[in-house]
């Protein structure tokens, strides 16, 4: 199939060039707008009780819940007491009133002076509101705010802050940190393109084939933006699988048919030979890749379900433009895909006849990955054991991983946003702007009693780690009612505020961190209490809660679709059972290293002054999976290429060890210059300004590089020399399957399981 779909592009190039840029320019003209359709959040289970709550006081209490919106104004008086300070804070109230999409307004000076909402000192005072709509509505709103009454406002300097402050500042950053890494990125990867390629003209085709990738999945991601939600953070992955996949793709292809072509092929057979052998292996990886992000579906999480949608669209769109458009680009510029010293070259050593195929054969003997090949496979069982410890010792601290929500420090120090909260935290009594809702409904559909639910209030207020809660009638701490006169809410607020429609919901102002394991404890001891009625427990440390037992239930299962999947794959591509158990257990091991340096350095901070970032003592609780499932596509990405050239020299000569280190030498330069350009995409974004995109590309980065060299440079030579004639075993009814629904880069039958034919490695 892959011939008869070579010889088309070679054949109608120009159709197949001509629809190719087509495609390219509707893609862009209608995939940018994908910006305007994706979301900033994502991080919850949309059937979780946190999440319900939530719900629940959007459809029924447009105009009351819990704050998400947090002015900070600061009295250049020094007291927000004072006449003038009095006035500008009803004023600022008032204006934040008129702003549409805001409700739920309120602020020390509309409620008379109410304690919580002044600092210690006196000089700052807090204005609250909600913001509805949806989550890219938000923004909007956040944004009009931000150019109406921040700043100075009379005698006030105010300063927003709040879930949605910090979301929009989030969104922002991702967008303005994503400008600046393909900057950063995109003249690197030129650069070494043309060293590697040692052409212009070839270094350009796998720019083109990522524009191919790249603009296609803007364009999946524009359309099922509109229809249902999709996280911004997934254009991260669009631009970096999308222009590293396209180098490792077009790499190996044209390499292939550089080969091809030194052999003394035309231009059209070269084309259909590279694409019927090396277009297998990219075929065999690209549907490994996306097997391994297609386990992110599972999870009801969209963040997480985002990126499944872009990598699978950007690893299969690349792995068609590379075996459709790439082929058509190379029958177009036939030999000039080489630089002309190479041409040159090329042609003396045809004209040398037999003496230059030596020569060639000679020169992968003794090239460098052959000579390391060869050291490895001289003492396999202790460099294995070397490295295997090595490994598990840096993968060490993973084994101590604390996980939470991403919050204000995931934004820079100055971050207008995060200084609201860290201001709020310690100068303002208990967490105001951390308060969370506790929703109550009647069970009979009527009006919720509130003896009950005052009753109710008052035990909340007794659980270890509440500050106060607030309702209907007042606010409750230490079990009991606060006096009118002492009440630190001011005066009472209207009840419509907190009951509606047989439902009623309660405000706990938290006297402990959320994100925290002091903040979980509290939800899972409000959880516990017996009111007598259903309730459903809101707020950022109850979707921790709910998010983490989510994710930790369908991991097995996420784990397993990667594990059968890999393992079927790999099957089909070489007819062994032990390489594709062996293969998994290589790429779960490179991983370890990685997921020990993530917690290393994010969670406990060491490299933070180097890399600019504060660290919480957690990782956001999405990233261990969602950085497993890419980095192990990616790994298995280069087992697959490795793979395919040792099964082909194998299936030629039956001959395990020189099998070997003849498929490393012949692919080790390929793999090598991919990780080191996928690897410098992946670093780009480490530039970012929000943390967990920091570690999504020093982390992502590490993995590709230690597969790239520990484990294909070390661990599989001496695992393969270990192994055996035993590599290539499989009980005869799976070695008839193979032989009728089999892939590899050989035509070549399968060889029979003879003994092994001694081998004596090169000297290095």
């Amino acid at each position: 199939m892959l011939a008869r779909l070579a010889s088309f592009a070679v054949r109608r190039r120009r159709l197949v060039l001509a629809a190719s840029a087509l495609f390219v320019v509707v893609a862009a003209a209608i995939g940018t707008g994908a910006f305007g359709k994706l979301q900033d959040g994502g991080f919850e289970d949309p059937d979780a009780e946190s999440t319900r709550a939530s719900d629940v006081l959007d459809e029924r209490f447009d105009d009351g819940g819990a704050p998400t919106l947090v002015l900070l104004a600061r009295s250049s008086t020094g007291d927000v007491d004072g006449a003038d300070a009095t006035a500008d804070g009803i004023a600022l109230t008032d204006a934040l009133r008129d702003i549409p999409g805001v409700t739920d307004v309120e602020s020390y000076w509309s409620l008379g002076g109410a304690p919580p909402l002044r600092s210690s000192d006196g000089d700052e005072a807090l204005v609250l509101a909600r913001i509805t709509g949806e989550e890219d509505e938000e923004d909007e709103v956040v944004a009009v705010v931000h150019d109406q009454l921040a700043g100075r406002q009379g005698v006030l300097d105010v300063s927003l802050g709040g879930p949605d402050a910090i979301g929009a500042e989030i969104t922002e950053s991702v967008k303005s940190s994503l400008g600046r890494a393909e900057l950063i990125a995109i003249p690197l990867t030129l650069l070494l393109l043309l060293f590697v390629f040692r052409s212009v003209l070839a270094a350009s085709l796998p720019l083109l084939i990522g524009l191919m990738a790249i603009m296609g999945t803007l364009l999946v991601l524009f359309v099922l933006g509109s229809i249902t939600d999709v996280s911004v953070y997934s254009i991260n992955l669009t631009t970096a699988l999308g222009l590293g996949l396209a180098i490792d793709y077009s790499l190996f292809i044209v390499s292939r048919y550089r080969e091809e072509l030194g052999r003394g092929l035309s231009v059209p057979d070269a084309v259909v030979r590279s694409v019927e052998t090396a277009g297998r292996t990219v075929t065999i990886s690209a549907l490994t890749v996306a097997v391994s992000l297609s386990a992110l579906l599972i999870f009801p999480l969209y963040f997480l379900r985002s990126f499944a949608y872009a990598g699978i669209a950007v690893v299969l769109l690349a792995m068609v433009a590379a075996i459709v458009t790439l082929p058509a680009l190379l029958a177009a510029i036939g030999p000039r895909v080489d630089s002309r010293r190479a041409r040159e070259r090329a042609a003396a050593a045809a004209e040398a006849g037999g003496a230059g195929g030596a020569a060639g054969i000679t020169a992968e003997a003794d090239g460098f990955w052959h000579r390391v090949a060869s050291v490895v496979m001289r003492r396999p069982l202790p460099i294995a054991l070397a490295v295997t410890v090595v490994l598990l010792v840096l993968g060490a601290p993973f084994l101590r991983l604390s996980v939470g929500l991403p919050d204000e420090r995931v934004l820079p120090e100055s971050s207008e946003a995060r200084r609201v909260s860290e201001r709020i935290q310690a100068d303002f009594p208990g967490d105001t702007d951390a308060a969370f809702p506790v929703v109550v409904e009647s069970d009979t559909g009527g009006a919720v009693d509130q003896a009950a639910l005052s009753a109710y209030a008052a035990d909340l207020s007794t659980v270890e780690g509440v500050a106060r809660v607030e309702g209907p009638d007042g606010v409750y701490q230490d079990g009991g009612p606060v006096d009118a006169g002492d009440t630190p809410a001011g005066p009472p607020v209207d009840p419509a505020r907190f009951v509606r429609d047989g439902t009623a919901w309660l405000e706990v102002v938290p006297g402990v961190e959320l994100q925290s394991a002091a903040g979980e404890q509290l939800v899972e001891d409000i959880r516990n209490l017996d009111p007598g009625f259903e309730t459903l427990v809101g707020g950022s440390a109850a979707q921790l809660v709910d998010t983490k037992d989510t994710l930790l239930s369908l991991l097995p299962w996420a784990l397993t679709i990667v594990a059968v999947t890999t393992l079927v794959l790999l099957f089909l591509m070489t007819g062994s059972v032990l390489i594709p158990v062996k293969a998994l257990v290589l790429n779960l091991l490179s991983l370890t290293a990685t997921f020990g340096a993530m917690v290393w350095i994010f969670q406990d901070g060491h490299l933070s002054g180097l890399l600019d970032f504060t660290a919480t003592g957690r990782i956001d609780t999405s990233m261990p999976i969602l950085m497993f499932c890419i980095a192990f596509g990616l790994s298995m990405d280069y087992e697959v290429f490795l793979l395919s050239r040792i099964k082909e020299e194998y299936d030629a000569t039956g001959d395990n060890a020189a099998s070997v280190a003849l498929g490393l030498e012949r692919t080790g330069r390929i793999v090598s210059a991919a990780s080191v350009l996928l690897a410098i995409t992946f670093l780009a974004f480490g530039t970012a300004d929000v943390s967990f995109l920091k570690l999504f590309g020093v982390g992502l980065a590490l993995a590709v590089l230690m597969d790239a060299t520990v484990i294909r440079g070390l661990l599989v030579p001496a695992f393969m020399r270990l192994a055996g004639p035993a590599n290539w075993w499989a009980p005869p009814a799976l070695r008839r399957l193979h032989r009728r629904i089999g892939i590899s880069e050989s035509d070549a039958p399968d060889t029979p399981d003879t003994p092994e034919p001694a081998y004596e490695p090169s000297s290095p």
